[in-house]
This record gives structure tokens, sequence and C-alpha cells, in this order.
């Protein structure tokens, strides 16, 4: 099977699982704001849930991947299946322990930690007291999706994608259920979905504990804790670290900023950043995730033609379905939220408000992407210091456009910044690895990016005018919006599908190929 094969199928099916795990996530979203709104008791949650999801990318999914399947994939392909499982119990045993003491530091220490992230909540009577009795409620979900990172690592180099990218759908169904059945056993409310967030880490891990025990991978106690293995990836976890920590320090900064700004403004950013993690869950991070152990691979091997094939080909899948999904994005804005969220505590300033940040972040989609292709690149060069020097300046541009332009347009200035520095963060990667692997051939992309253009524009006009029939405010004309709604994107993606064929876009056409041809 070829290489190019091999990513997209694994794109396809990541894609697949997480496309409905984001549904899921749509509907959780859904039911958490008809519930609680944009307000007092929604800003406290998102920004205590942004602490456990920041040590979950410094432990987790961030470093850990890129430190342990690089590391992982090398030992499996040259060592044998023998070795493999012995590396993946003993990294499993260490996580183990180092992520029991994480979480207990973390429910001691929250009080000065939340403090210090939402300042702004001072002002607010009761405010920070929820944000720290909801954060520490949901630290031991950082315990089970470390581990869930590590296990993943292991599936995906052993061929294995659909299952863990379906997993986080329990997540965002137990949100719900303890969203909807088990509010009225507490005093406050929003505490049901905090102990929600736990019970589906612990979901999401154990799925995964049949296929481990299938294939021979079923976590057992491994304490040679001094193995080679076990020293490289720590090695190469602690840049990581650093990375990830300056990637989550850029959220931070904005919850941080937007805590000073009216109440509701956390919400709004969170709501807007939701849907623009949509499209980004189900592409971005599907082939990021695909192309890594295929990079990963041919480095090995010392394959530095296919490694750039690999890339390119990432690139110009990347360019054909993110470019019109940022643009749809943009376009569908309110209206999704209309449709979607509007209702029940959720009211229209809320949906106005939430799209307006949403607009502000498509934008940096394309940006984003490029910048999670790229770095999966470094990681495969066993190089994850120079992602980390890119990303502190990426955090002093994102802080500093913050503070900036929160003065002229509020929580949108926020978002606004955060775009702008994807955008330096992308290309100041791409300078980067071009320097280090030699010149990247950008012809072919190039000519399929002339091409994509004017299908994006015929698509941009037939949305826009069947959005024209939309009562967007009207709460009362939600089922007839919905249909609008998705008349408009069915036939957009279709006239945009449509138009790059007859305009030639080469990829298409591969891509067909690609899924007829036997492996």
């Amino acid at each position: 099977m070829s290489e190019n094969r091999r990513i997209a199928k694994a794109t396809g099916l990541m894609g697949a699982a997480t496309g409905t795990s984001r549904i899921a996530g749509l509907v959780r979203d859904m039911v958490v704001a008809n519930l609680f709104g944009a307000g007092f008791a929604t800003d406290a949650f998102f920004m205590a849930f942004t602490i456990p999801n920041l040590l979950r990318r410094f432990f987790g999914e961030g470093s850990l991947t890129a430190a342990f399947v690089p590391t992982f994939s090398g030992i499996y392909h040259k060592q044998g299946e023998g070795e493999a499982k012995r590396v993946a119990a003993i990294c499993f045993t260490l996580l183990f322990f180092v992520m029991a003491a994480v979480t207990l530091a973390g429910v001691l220490a929250s009080p000065a930690v939340v403090r210090l992230i939402g300042f702004g909540f001072d002002d607010v009577p009761g405010k920070l007291a929820l944000t720290d009795h909801l954060n520490r409620l949901m630290f031991p979900y950082i315990f089970f999706v470390s581990l869930l990172a590590l296990v993943t690592g292991v599936l995906n180099v052993r061929g294995y994608y659909f299952l863990p990218s379906f997993s986080p759908v329990l997540l965002n169904l137990s949100m719900i259920g303890s969203a909807l059945f088990l509010t009225p056993f507490f005093a406050t409310p929003i505490t049901a979905l905090a102990v929600g967030v736990v019970l589906g880490g612990a979901l999401q891990l154990f799925l995964q504990f049949p296929l481990l025990a299938r294939i021979g991978y079923l976590p057992k106690p491994s304490f040679a804790f001094r193995h080679p293995a076990v020293t490289q990836i720590s090695r190469l976890m602690l840049p990581g670290i650093a990375g990830v920590a300056i990637y989550q320090i850029n959220v931070i900064v904005t919850r941080l900023l937007a805590s000073f700004l009216p109440e509701g403004a956390v919400s709004y950013l969170y709501y807007g950043q939701r849907l623009f993690e949509f499209p980004q869950g189900i592409v971005i991070a599907s082939l990021a995730q695909a192309v890594l152990p295929a990079m990963s691979r041919q480095m090995a091997e010392d394959d530095l033609d296919g490694f750039k094939k690999s890339l390119d080909f990432s690139f110009e899948l990347l360019f054909l379905l993110i470019l019109p999904a940022s643009i749809g994005l943009m376009l569908c804005a309110v209206p999704i939220y209309s449709v979607f969220f509007m209702g029940g505590e959720f009211a229209w300033r809320a949906v106005n408000q939430s799209g307006i940040a949403l607009i502000a972040y498509a934008p940096g989609l394309l940006c984003v992407g490029l910048s999670r292709v790229v770095v999966p690149a470094f990681y495969a060069m066993q190089d994850t210091k120079t992602p980390v020097q890119v990303s502190f300046w990426t955090l002093l541009v994102n802080a500093g456009l913050g503070l900036i332009l929160m003065q002229f347009w509020a929580h949108v200035g926020l978002a606004v910044a955060l775009t702008l520095a994807s955008l330096f963060n992308a290309l100041v990667l791409l300078w980067l690895l071009q320097r280090r692997i030699g010149n990247l051939s950008f012809r072919s992309l190039a000519r399929s990016t002339v091409r994509i253009i004017p299908a994006i524009v015929i698509m941009t006009v037939v949305v826009l005018a069947i959005l024209g029939y939309g009562e967007w405010s009207n709460a009362a004309s939600r089922l007839q919006n919905g249909g609008i709604l998705f008349a408009a994107v069915l036939t957009g993606g279709g006239s945009y599908l449509l138009a790059c064929r007859l305009f030639g876009v080469r990829l298409l056409q591969e891509l067909g190929n690609l899924r007829r041809k036997k492996g």
C-alpha cells in the first residue's frame, strides 16, 4: 500500500470517527447552552475546564504523542513486537504513577491556580469559588485521558485508528446524560456537567481495553524505568511539554483577558471556538495523527524523498478540505448558532456574539492546519525543540495583540489576535522546516489552489443566496431556518465539489484512484 493511500485511509477513518464525536459534541453544547446559557455558571465551568485540558495536553495528547509515537514506531519496526510490548508496558506503568501524583497535586493547589488564571472573576461574588469547586471535581479527567493518549499512540502505530478517534463520543454522551439527568441532584446545577467530564474520561480509556487485549498489548505493570526507550521518550517530552505549555498558555491568556470583559465574554469565546474546532477535529487533527506514524516510519528508514512527498500530499489535502470549511464557517456562523443553540437561556445576543467570535476565529483554521501538519514533521525527525521556540514567540504575539485589540473589539479582538498569532506560527514553522530539509516544492499545491479558489467563490455565492431566505433572529422560525441552513450547507458543498471537478483539481481524482486501488 502506498504511503499516500495509508495517510488518506487513516485520515478518512479518523475523520469519520471524529466527525461522529463532533456531532455528539455539538449536541452536548446545545444542551449546555439551553440549560445554562452564557453567563455566570458557564463562564466558571469553561474557565475551570481550561486547567485539566491544559494538563491533558502537557502530559497526554501533545508532548507524549510527539515523543512516544516516533520512538515506539522505531522499536516496533526495527526490534520487533516483543520489545514493543515491553516498552509499552513500562511507559504505561510510569505514566500511571506520574499522572496520579499530578492529579493529587492539582486538586490540592486548585484555589491558587484558579485565582491566577481567572483573576478577573474576583469582582463577581462567588464566581471564583464556583470555578475552584468545578476544577477540583474535573481534575481526575486528566489522569484518564493522559493514559488514553499513550494507548492511542500504540494503536495508531499498530494500524488501528477508528476506535481511539471514536472514544470522545463517550465523553460527550456522558456530559449530555449528566446535564440532563443529574442536574436535579446538585444544589449548583452545573456541577452535574463536571461529574460528566470525569465519567466520560474513564469511559474513553476503558473502551480501548478489549482491542488492546485482542492484539496482546493490554497494560501490565513493568517497573524497568531505566530502559533506553523511556529515557529517549522523556528527553523528547521535556521540550514537547514546554511547547504544549506555551500553546495552552495562549488559551489561558485569552481567557484571562476575557475575564476582565463583561459577563459572558468567556462563554462567547468558548462557543465560538467549539464550532471552530469542528472541522479542526475532523480534518486537521485526523490528518496530523495519520501523518505522524507515516513520517516517523520514513525517517526511521532514511527515506527523505518519501518524507517530502507525504508532507506535500498532506498540504494539498489540507487546502482542499480546510479552505472551503473556513469560508463556510464564516458564512454560516450566525445561522448555526440560531438554529442549534438559540432558546432557553441562550438568547439572540448570545447567538450574535458567539457568531461574531466564530467569524473572527475561522480564518485561522488553515494556519492551525498547516502548523498541525508541520509540527509532526519536526517530531518525526525527533526535534521537539524547534516547535517550542516558535510557540514562545507566538505566545508573545498573541498576548500583545490581544491586549491591544480587546480595547477596540472586546472578546472579538481576542479571537482576531489568536488568528493572527496562528498565521505567524504557521509561516515561521514552514520557513524553518524548509531550511531543515531543503526546498519544498509547492508547485503542485499552487496549481491546486488556483483551481480551488474559483470553486470557493461559486460556493460562497450559492450559500449566501440560500441563507438570505432565513429569519435568524426569530426563534419561532427555527424549523424553517434549519431547512434553509441544511440546504445552504448541502448545496454549497455540492457546488464546491462539482466546481473543483470542472476546474480540474487533480487531488480529487487522485483520492478517487487511491480509494479504488487494492493495497
